[in-house]
């Protein structure tokens, strides 16, 4: 595609995601999808619109109450407050704990704790809280569940443990969900630790997880955030480097943090060694080396890929063919 034709292309694709999404995806997930007799969203739909399975987990709530809270902000003409509020009081009245943690399931005899879904609830929080106009009942919620998380899952040498019970494993995923969370909370210029605790991963990201050896980042540490294994072992998820790439730009943006450099070297890792070039899919994981060791390509990792290289035109930072061939591989 000649690249005087990129801009026609995006608004087209832009138009055929706006449709699928408005006309499609949010009245199926809020007719059939919401449960509405028990509350709550159903974790999944067959082919016939039906409900399967349990565990009713808390980061789908969270997770739907964002879609519907974004839905009205991108002017979807459905229910979506209706279908925002459904999930939000479902997901506070029957998840916390005592103590201030959301628990995962409604299985009450789990009382495991993954910060996973501590971040998309304050994620879901954040955006519930711009949609409702800033009611302070939500925002002393998120700022009592980040006070909690400081409590129960900090480590000394900066970051959080995954969960409780606390493992000797150390996990990046769950340090970016809840630096997107923070940052939702930030971009609203909410008080109550929030913009601290962002600078804080963004500091860890920079002097521990990333790899200065290819800019990358790793999923699995040890203690003090040493990467675990050899390096022969490490497993790096391209789809994490654009997530973790964007954020990090988004962070910049936000905190005023310079976090260019590594946002550039993330997005270039994952670009020039996650990408299969016979399908043009990201790949689910490559090696420290970047060659590929599992060549499955997962959704969300189109996403994040097509998500940062957006971000990453709007900045400056890319280039048309990069963000085309994002947009063609999603």
């Amino acid at each position: 595609m000649p690249p005087e034709s990129f801009p026609s292309f995006l608004a087209d694709t832009g138009r055929h995601a706006r449709h699928w999404l408005f006309e499609s995806a949010l009245p199926l997930w809020w007719e059939h999808g919401a449960d509405h007799e028990g509350g709550g969203f159903h974790e999944k739909l067959g082919q016939d619109g039906l409900p399967i399975g349990k565990p009713v987990r808390v980061r789908v709530q969270a997770r739907q109450t964002y879609v519907y809270a974004r839905a009205g902000a991108l002017g979807w003409s459905g229910p979506w407050q209706e279908a925002m509020r459904h999930g939000l009081a479902f997901m506070l009245s029957r998840y916390p704990r005592g103590d201030g943690l959301f628990r995962s399931t409604l299985d009450t005899a789990d009382d495991s704790i993954d910060l996973y879904d501590q971040a998309f609830v304050l994620f879901a929080l954040a955006h519930a809280y711009e949609a409702e106009g800033r009611p302070r009942e939500l925002l002393d919620t998120a700022q009592a569940l980040l006070r909690q998380i400081d409590a129960a899952l900090a480590i000394d040498q900066g970051g959080y443990y995954d969960g409780l019970p606390h493992q000797p494993v150390l996990k990046s995923n769950p340090l970016m969900h809840l630096l997107e969370a923070l940052l939702a909370w930030v971009a609203m210029g909410a008080e109550g630790g929030f913009r601290a605790a962002a600078v804080a991963l963004c500091d860890l990201a920079a002097t521990r997880l990333i790899n200065p050896a290819n800019g990358a980042i790793g999923e699995l540490f040890t203690a003090g955030w040493a990467p675990l294994g050899s390096p022969g072992e490490r497993m790096y998820e391209p789809g994490h480097q654009f997530e973790w790439a964007y954020l990090l730009l988004q962070a910049e943006n936000l905190l005023g943090r310079p976090a260019r450099r590594e946002a550039v070297a993330l997005e270039a890792f994952g670009r020039s060694f996650g990408i299969d070039s016979q399908r043009q899919v990201a790949l689910f994981a490559v090696d420290e080396a970047g060659m590929p060791t599992d060549r499955r390509a997962r959704l969300w990792a189109q996403t994040e890929r097509l998500r940062t290289s957006l971000l990453f035109a709007t900045q400056g930072l890319g280039d048309a063919a990069s963000c085309q061939a994002a947009v063609a591989g999603s």
